[in-house]
């Protein structure tokens, strides 16, 4: 009897509808979105392509180049990603559900980069208000269309990153990256890469001059780190990214 019950229970589960958050949505009615996925699309074509940032604004964030010293994010990819063959994917405003729209239809065919680089996850804190359990099964899903796309490429996770918004989006921001601790802490589909402690101040919680967004006129909620933090961060993830980019263990 138990057997057949969780037999039942694993039927519905598999026929259960997927949450936004974890199927392809598109933005091409958006015309700066077109241009840039068009514009993207011949520059993965150009090649040769070693390593894939696929991201929302804060990978973006790092064609821009001043003129305040927060927003110098182009030296940082000039001096960690550029030379190693890199393809910045990244779009402002996407979550989960737009970068697999992007995987799906060009974003990883025709190419056999060594590495790719995942960071996504803040936008469905935003606006769509998607809480951990959907953004989580997005996240899972990118990986594992990754992984299916692009066989030969290692895969880093990073963690969902810190933000002064909400007390929601702090505990959900947590769980999320939790789960994916959990889920891709032994590097076997993916490997895992938290930088919630490079945000984090002596005295506890995150500091606000870390971000871009008090700068802003009008400002808005700390969520895009500045290029200092940017800095920070490739620092932080330079030796797994080198070791993976040289087929090492995860």
């Amino acid at each position: 009897m138990r057997r057949a019950l969780a037999a039942c229970l694993g039927v519905l589960l598999a026929a259960a509808p997927l949450p936004q958050a974890a199927l392809p949505y598109s933005r091409m009615d958006l015309p700066w979105w077109r241009q840039r996925f068009a514009a993207k699309q011949a520059e993965l074509r150009a090649g040769p392509v070693d390593l894939v940032w696929y991201g929302d604004s804060i990978t973006q964030q790092f064609e821009t180049d001043g003129p305040q010293p927060w927003m110098r994010f182009k030296p940082v990819w000039d001096r960690f990603y550029a030379p190693r063959h890199a393809v910045n994917l990244g779009f402002m405003g996407d979550a989960t559900a737009h970068l697999l729209w992007r995987i799906e239809h060009g974003e990883a065919d025709g190419i056999h980069p060594r590495l790719a680089i995942v960071l996504i996850g803040a936008n469905n804190f935003g606006h769509l208000h998607w809480p951990a359990a959907p953004t989580l099964l997005g996240i899972e899903t990118i990986v594992s269309t990754l992984r299916a796309r692009l066989p030969g490429t290692r895969l880093l996770v990073l963690s969902v990153l810190p933000s002064i918004r909400s007390p929601w989006v702090d505990a959900n921001t947590a769980e999320v990256n939790r789960a994916l601790a959990a889920r891709y802490g032994r590097g076997s589909e993916a490997t895992f890469f938290d930088l919630t402690a490079l945000f984090q101040k002596p005295s506890g919680g995150v500091d606000a001059a870390d971000f871009i967004d008090p700068h802003l006129v009008p400002p808005d909620p700390p969520l895009h780190p500045t290029a200092q933090m940017q800095q920070r961060i490739a620092e932080a993830i330079e030796p797994v990214v080198s070791r993976l980019m040289q087929g090492g263990l995860p």
